[in-house]
């Protein structure tokens, strides 16, 4: 018909999501909001609450309303099979007791019960689990009043067919992060609701098999002074260093790296390709077997010891893991040695692609090369390697090959669960590893992440990277 204009099932929604100016309030950009669902939704909508799907159905969405429903039959299968039984279990983490009962024949035999960190891990994945369905659950009744809101606003309802073209199109973004997200909880937000809940039981070498909830008890004995092997002193001690470690690991690396890629990159340096290529060798040769072969050349009797007392350098070997200063000493140089190539290639990248018309308005302007390079230069890749610093600070805290490769902690006093070069994971470590005190490893663990965690937020958020990121463009 002349003067009729057609609109495309995928602009009609998309005109739709567009935010509504109606009096002083607005209309959401997408109102099919869980509230909506369960205040605005038909019978159909609210009776999908308890059968799901049912609304795809009346709005012939047939193959979304099959997903729903096999969906809610597996979750309902799984709640009562599998998280009902671990759940019961939860709260006394088992009886721990070995039961002897008469089978169908008359012969005894011998029912051993399921380690209480099973049915720990049982539990706290049920809850997780739980917690997950539900949030499927709101998924699930706002895709209910979506299907009912689109079909009385439009006509129809989409299809599977567009609702697929829209996750490869307009919604791809939800498409690619889906699966990385599902890897982070699965990989790193479960471990870790697990390892916290650890930190609450008395899962230690004595209780290898049953234990128990304790509360707080762990926490008061990590900050108590009368431990003999995990006491407050011990844990102070072993964060300063591992704060201090973390620092000059860090920014002796970026310091130490940049120095050395202005060299490099000076219009003067001739052989630029060989002298990154030899640097480059240090990253070519894996770190593990590196680390060994200097550990092993460091030792007492080893080559560096020998060959400085042959010249008749030293009278007696050098205390390179010893003493406890010459220890630390001795990892953060060595870590400069592993880790500067990569800071070069990071800054030589940087210094070529500074923006050459803020270098020549510099020069323009009479400054000279340390007005430049304070200027332009050094606040160009202070803004740029913010966040690749704020990593490496994190991955440093938790440089657990550096140190236990090259120093193993060492040197530990007698009595002591922690050596003067053991950092809070190296320790954690050893407590759960070698003296399987798994408590209070845990515990460790979660003052470890809120170190990380407040350390990070508040050193980004105060960085030109956030604050100011159209500062360079």
């Amino acid at each position: 018909m002349a003067g009729t204009t057609t609109v495309a099932p995928s602009t009609r929604r998309a005109h739709a999501r567009k935010p509504k100016k109606i009096g002083a309030d607005y209309v959401p950009a997408e109102p099919w909001t869980l509230r909506a669902a369960l205040q605005q939704g038909d019978i159909f909508t609210r009776l999908s609450a308890l059968i799901w799907g049912l609304s795809n159905v009346v709005r012939k969405q047939y193959v979304k309303a099959v997903l729903f429903f096999a969906i809610e039959i597996a979750a309902i299968a799984f709640i009562i099979v599998g998280a009902i039984p671990s759940l019961a279990q939860l709260p006394g983490l088992g009886t721990g007791k070995v039961e002897k009962v008469k089978d169908a024949d008359g012969f005894w035999q011998t029912i051993v019960p399921t380690p209480s960190v099973v049915l720990l891990l049982y539990g706290v994945s049920s809850l997780v689990m739980i917690v997950l369905i539900a949030w499927f659950w709101t998924v699930m009744m706002r895709s209910q009043y979506k299907a009912q809101y689109l079909a009385s606003t439009q006509g129809h309802a989409p299809t599977f067919k567009e609702d697929c073209e829209d996750l490869l199109s307009g919604r791809l973004w939800l498409t690619l992060m889906t699966l990385p997200t599902l890897g982070i909880f699965t990989f790193t937000v479960l471990p870790l609701i697990f390892m916290i809940s650890m930190a609450f039981t008395s899962y230690d070498a004595k209780h290898p098999t049953k234990f128990d909830w304790v509360g707080l008890q762990n926490f008061g004995q990590l900050f108590s002074t009368t431990g003999s092997t995990v006491n407050f002193a011990i844990f102070t001690e072993v964060l300063i260093w591992t704060l201090v470690w973390a620092f000059f690991a860090t920014f002796l690396n970026f310091f130490l790296g940049m120095f050395l890629a202005m060299v490099i990159e000076r219009p003067t340096t001739r052989l630029k390709g060989m002298w990154r290529a030899i640097f480059s060798m240090s990253i070519a040769v894996p770190q593990f077997v590196s680390l060994l072969v200097m550990r092993q050349m460091l030792q007492q009797n080893g080559a560096i010891n020998r060959l400085f007392m042959q010249w008749g350098w030293i009278d007696q070997p050098l205390p390179f893991f010893t003493d406890p200063t010459w220890a630390r000493v001795t990892v953060i140089i060595i870590n400069l040695w592993v880790g500067i190539p990569f800071t070069i290639m990071q800054i030589t990248g940087i210094l070529e692609n500074i923006p050459g018309e803020l270098t020549e308005a510099a020069t323009l302007d009479g400054a000279n090369w340390w007005q430049r390079f304070t200027n332009v230069t050094m606040p160009y890749i202070i803004f740029v390697m913010t966040p690749y610093l704020i990593t490496t600070f994190t991955a440093n805290v938790n440089n657990f090959n550096v140190i236990y490769l090259l120093s193993g902690g060492d040197p530990t006093p007698v009595g002591s669960s922690a050596g003067k070069t053991d950092l809070l994971i190296t320790w954690l470590y050893k407590l759960t590893v070698d003296k399987n005190n798994y408590n209070i490893g845990a515990v460790i663990g979660i003052f470890t992440f809120i170190v990380l965690a407040v350390v990070s937020l508040i050193t980004y958020r105060s960085s030109g990277s956030y604050k100011n990121e159209e500062a360079f463009r």
